[in-house]
């Protein structure tokens, strides 16, 4: 009899570590970095050299028609891309860098991953991402304020990365935003600059592998808005956004790396406020149940 139940207990010790270790979360990515297009027209990059963006987006997921919030303008924008959530509820209304507003009024994917004992970093182009830099939420920001050239920043992540190994990184490039509105949407200006990112980006993938992140790294290449030619009051074109309109409001959203779906065309419907979603989720981490946006989950063998 003592036989029988030792052996019972010890099947049954079995049977509840076996459950445990089946129903255990693990999360799908140890780290995700989000990289920004300032201006990232889908129609733009199709016309540029950009072979290292457009070869990640045929080996990994993509959606060509993903949309941005209206006013389609960089710090609101960005403000739902790292927030999960619309303008009406973030409340970054305006567009450049105003001290005197403070920080946004809602938790960034940042505040998150920092609960959960994250590391976190941003950087960017633009000194008005300092709006998104919430107290204790981030633990490297940097702005590189004398030259905010995509170079400069890929060159500050890739002195920072292998130590820091960032959970949650955001990189800015803001030169193709910079160009199109000084010289217009399809100008050479513009199509150099998003060639500069492309070369960018490059170093941001060479740094990631040689600080050994790749195999457990999700990247997502996204933008803010896109944008349109008008003509200024003496005649010459020139770049701008915010409207409703299609050309800009639809963006371009790739995921690649770990568990990414190969060479998979993202159907389902995705707006700017699911890449954060989709962050938290790669990281393990709960998605509030407040965000408007949610995880691109298509894209991945999860």
């Amino acid at each position: 009899m003592f036989v029988m139940n030792r052996s019972f207990v010890c099947l049954f010790l079995s049977i509840l570590t076996l459950s445990a270790s089946v129903g255990a979360k693990v999360a799908p990515a140890e780290h995700v970095f989000i990289i920004s297009f300032d201006q990232g027209a889908p129609a733009g990059i199709a016309k540029a050299d950009m072979p290292v963006f457009k070869k990640l987006a045929a080996q990994g997921a993509h959606t060509w028609e993903a949309l941005t919030i209206v006013p389609s303008l960089t710090l609101p924008s960005h403000a739902s891309m790292l927030t999960g959530v619309g303008i009406q509820k973030h409340q970054v209304g305006w567009n450049d860098y105003q001290p005197d507003k403070g920080k946004v009024k809602v938790p960034t994917i940042f505040s998150l991953a920092k609960a959960k004992g994250f590391t976190t970093a941003m950087f960017v182009a633009k000194e008005k991402f300092q709006h998104l830099n919430l107290p204790g939420s981030v633990d490297k920001f940097i702005y590189p304020k004398n030259d905010e050239s995509c170079g400069s920043v890929a060159r500050e992540f890739a002195n920072s990365v292998a130590s820091l190994k960032p959970g949650l990184c955001f990189i800015h490039f803001g030169d193709p935003d910079v160009k199109g509105h000084a010289f217009g949407m399809n100008s050479p200006e513009k199509m150099q600059a998003f060639a500069d990112t492309d070369k960018a980006l490059g170093v941001i993938l060479d740094a990631v592998d040689k600080a050994g992140l790749t195999q457990s790294s999700v990247f997502i290449l996204t933008a803010d808005h896109g944008g349109h030619d008008i003509k200024d009051k003496n005649g010459i074109t020139r770049g701008t956004h915010g409207s409703s309109s299609r050309d800009d409001v639809t963006i371009p959203w790739i995921a690649w790396g770990k568990g990414v779906k190969p060479g998979f065309a993202i159907t389902a419907a995705v707006v700017q406020y699911d890449t954060a979603a989709t962050a938290l989720w790669l990281l393990g981490i709960p998605v509030p149940e407040n965000f408007w946006g949610r995880p691109v989950s298509s894209a991945f063998e999860y």
